[in-house]
């Protein structure tokens, strides 16, 4: 989960603070030490807490706060507000040329997940804005770096362009763009070379590529879970170059959230994208209040609405709700629903974007994504009338289903026990429904 640690200490802290009717400067301080400490195990930059809980404690202690009925909720949402201009008020977007093919130059230390990163926003963009992307393979040191992006390009079906690692970078991006005008490809992203640290020779290519092929947007993939050494990075970078954003990936990992706390404030650069998992879509636009509602337990609700319209079909949607009105749902439905919901991701991290589930109450909750993998080879086991229709499914058809799922009579015997009480469940509320309906229509009820 996204900043668990840091996520934690902060929602026990806030959890005190509402547990109290009134507050007292006093009361406040002593969470604002608490903040501080949470917030320097998260390796945020010294400088930046001590502004941060300056800013926070300014506003907290007015009379407008304390003498409020709610005074706790209103820390937090100082809290919230504070945390949100931390990291960068709202969401930035890239800026697309006027004039096609728009490039971008993606540059970073090695190891930072550069390659794939490419891969992600291209994939990201074409979802996204419909653009047509074009990958240039600049990075001419890495041993395998220029076939890691053709396995990314071809595993995603977009184009790779490479002239081997003989040729000068900067001629391959520049021969790159050429190729992606004379292709119709309107978004040019540059994978360039990473080094395992910072050192002239790498600047120096870097600030030729900028020249040469003039970008019109430079993006700093940065690996959050380096934490205070990846706001050195961005810093010396940002210097260097004049990046205008920041790619943080592995934010997915059990990772402290320095680096996304304190890299915005660095550089005075926007966090653009984040890296939430190992997937090639695993790649989400970074919103500085939804991320800030989600270290303090608040949820985020529009992400996961956007995750659910991504993975639902909306055809499959209407006709499901037809059958479930019918009575007519049957295993088959529930196999397509298991599908859809994997396409969301891990379980966890969906609970965790529910208002009011933090990650405390969580660690209580066995989450178990095999789970998920289970049903689906005890339903694939099955003949399709035994997915229409489960109840023909006897003892020997179990066995069968348990042997060809790689699972036991009793898993099968659960996932059909489970099935019925779900049924029942559709019919009790199949029946309000109408119920409801006929009082619209005849009663005329008073609250309706």
């Amino acid at each position: 989960m996204v900043f668990e640690g840091l996520a934690e200490k902060l929602q026990s802290t806030f959890k005190n603070l509402r547990s109290q009717g009134k507050l007292t400067e006093k009361d406040v301080k002593a969470a604002m030490r608490e903040v501080k400490l949470a917030l320097l195990e998260a390796d945020v930059n010294f400088k930046i807490v001590k502004d941060f809980v300056k800013k926070v404690t300014e506003r907290a202690v007015g009379s407008d706060v304390l003498e409020s009925l709610t005074p706790g909720q209103q820390v937090i949402k100082i809290v919230n507000e504070e945390l949100t201009a931390l990291m960068g008020e709202t969401q930035s977007k890239i800026k697309f040329a006027s004039n096609p093919p728009t490039i971008l130059m993606m540059v970073g230390l090695q190891g930072a997940g550069k390659t794939t990163t490419t891969g992600k926003l291209a994939a990201l963009m074409r979802k996204n804005y419909s653009r047509r992307p074009l990958l240039v393979a600049c990075d001419v040191y890495r041993p395998a770096a220029i076939k890691q992006l053709h396995v990314v390009g071809n595993s995603l079906d977009i184009p790779v362009f490479s002239m081997g690692d003989q040729v000068d970078p900067v001629e391959i991006a520049k021969q790159g763009v050429e190729h992606a005008r004379k292709h119709g490809n309107d978004l040019v992203i540059i994978d360039t070379a990473g080094r395992l640290h910072i050192d002239e020779k790498l600047m120096g290519e870097l600030e030729n590529i900028k020249k040469e092929v003039v970008p019109d947007e430079i993006l700093l993939v940065v690996d959050s879970m380096t934490g205070q050494d990846a706001v050195n990075v961005a810093k010396t970078f940002n210097e260097t170059l004049e990046i205008d954003g920041v790619v943080l990936t592995k934010l997915d990992g059990d990772t402290r959230g320095g680096a996304a706390l304190s890299v915005r404030a660095v550089t005075g650069k926007p966090i653009k994208y984040a890296g939430m998992g190992e997937k090639l879509n695993d790649l989400e636009e970074f919103h500085p209040e939804r991320m800030a509602s989600r270290i303090l337990g608040m949820g985020d609700v529009l992400t996961l609405i956007e995750k659910a319209q991504d993975a639902f079909d909306e055809k499959q949607a209407k006709e499901l709700e037809k059958k479930i009105k019918n009575q007519e749902f049957d295993l088959e439905d529930f196999l397509n629903q298991l599908q859809q919901m994997k396409k969301m991701g891990p379980l966890k991290d969906i609970l965790g974007m529910i208002p009011g589930l933090n990650s405390k109450q969580l660690k209580d909750v066995e989450v178990d994504d095999k789970e998920f993998a289970r049903l689906e080879a005890i339903i694939l086991s099955m003949t399709k009338d035994e997915r229409k229709n489960p109840k023909i499914v006897n003892g020997s058809r179990r066995k069968r289903i348990a042997m060809g799922s790689g699972t036991n009579v009793s898993d099968v015997n659960k996932l059909l026990k489970q099935f019925e009480q779900m049924k029942k469940m559709m019919k009790q509320f199949s029946g309000m429904e109408k119920k409801m309906k006929k009082g619209k229509k005849g009663l005329k009820l008073p609250f309706m």
